[in-house]
């Protein structure tokens, strides 16, 4: 399982690609559009609190062609506006990192409360990391709200780093893991249910926008875990992509079409939890595709080098995990296009029937690092 407490903090960073990438590497034909929503499970108690269980969300969305040029969101956005105290000491000593100065430097292409596009588009949830946040891969949420899809994402609470609820910071449970487990993918189906309620709900901006008959599911880490788990309970999860994720042990392989990205030198789930993943991916009766990143570590699947390059793991430098050497892990720009690129296509074909990627979804895209299998 996994050896630090905090997992990742993700910031959005554009990857600056290229015109001659693929086209699922580079952004979508939207404008991005982000909102923050304050949620209650009313069916689930938090006992500390004495009522319904909380759930902060954060949606991405394709905006309307009015949000391009405005101002993109800044970090202290999603964290009660950088103005209260206790967050900022909480994120502070958990990422040995200034949070204050984070504005300084963090990008995104999401523009707060932007009109939403015309259409309906397919659903996706993602799941962070075990005391990682909402917010901890915009890099990916902006991308594929940018290719036509509504991305939503809660403080899994209690197992986040540090959320809110009415003002009132709400902490990671150091002894709360086991139960994180449990209410992870309950937190998941009780997204698509609200998810859903705003598409029906005429005074939602989300009203008439949501197809939830296509639905897939994304996390890192423990949110890979949550992907998983949440098969075994929520039939409307059409396919999923686990990233650098624990297998559940009661749960032996996916039934539904799978993108499993692995890590080779993660140092926090190791070589055990990397053929968990694979005897996972092996066990799975349905589509299936392999990226494994021979010199990413468990960090590479986030923004954390933008807070402390010399975090390791993934970011930076290391040491490999099978014989101490020291490493130089995969630059993160190619992280974060081959991230971003195979997911687009994989739910592009899974969630839109589009057939548009499928070269790419079934072609190894840097063969001297990638361990790359498709099985369709």
């Amino acid at each position: 399982m996994m050896t630090r407490i905090l997992t990742v903090f993700a910031l959005c960073l554009p990857v600056g690609i290229s015109q001659a990438a693929p086209a699922p590497e580079q952004p979508g034909p939207y404008s991005v559009g982000v909102t923050t929503i304050q949620l209650e499970d009313a069916a689930r108690t938090d006992e500390k609190l004495g009522g319904p269980r909380p759930l902060l969300a954060e949606i991405w969305y394709p905006a309307a062609a009015s949000a391009s040029g405005k101002a993109t969101t800044k970090f202290t956005d999603f964290y009660l506006d950088g103005d209260n105290s206790i967050m900022n000491t909480i994120l502070t000593m958990a990422f040995k990192f200034d949070i204050t100065k984070i504005d300084e430097r963090f990008t995104s292409t999401a523009v707060r409360g932007a009109e939403i596009a015309d259409g309906s588009f397919p659903l996706l949830i993602f799941s962070h990391g075990n005391g990682g946040m909402r917010s901890q891969s915009t890099f990916w949420c902006d991308h594929m709200a940018s290719h036509g899809y509504i991305v939503a994402a809660v403080d899994h609470t209690r197992n986040a780093c540090a959320t809110s609820y009415k003002g009132q910071v709400i902490p990671y449970d150091l002894e709360g893991r086991g139960q994180a487990a449990i209410d992870r993918p309950k937190d998941v189906s009780f997204l698509i249910d609200q998810l859903i309620a705003m598409n029906n709900d005429a005074t939602s901006i989300f009203h008439g926008k949501v197809n939830h008959e296509r639905i897939g599911v994304a996390g890192h880490s423990f949110g890979g875990f949550t992907a998983m788990a949440a098969l075994t309970i929520d039939s409307r999860i059409d396919a999923i992509a686990p990233m650098a994720a624990v297998v559940p042990e009661f749960s032996s392989s996916s039934s539904r079409p799978l993108l499993l990205f692995i890590a080779t030198e993660d140092d926090t789930i190791d070589e055990k939890g990397n053929r968990g993943a694979r005897s996972y991916f092996e066990a799975t009766d349905a589509p299936k595709y392999l990226v494994e990143m021979k010199n990413a570590g468990h960090y590479s699947y986030s923004d954390m080098f933008l807070i402390n390059p010399d975090w390791g793991d993934g970011v930076g430098t290391g040491t490999r995990i099978t014989n101490g050497e020291t490493l130089s892990y995969l630059p993160m720009k190619d992280v974060y296009r081959l991230t971003n690129g195979y997911s687009t296509a994989f739910f592009d074909h899974y969630l839109k029937s589009e057939k548009t990627h499928d070269t790419y979804l079934n072609k190894n895209q840097l063969p001297d690092e990638l361990i790359f299998r498709s099985e369709p």
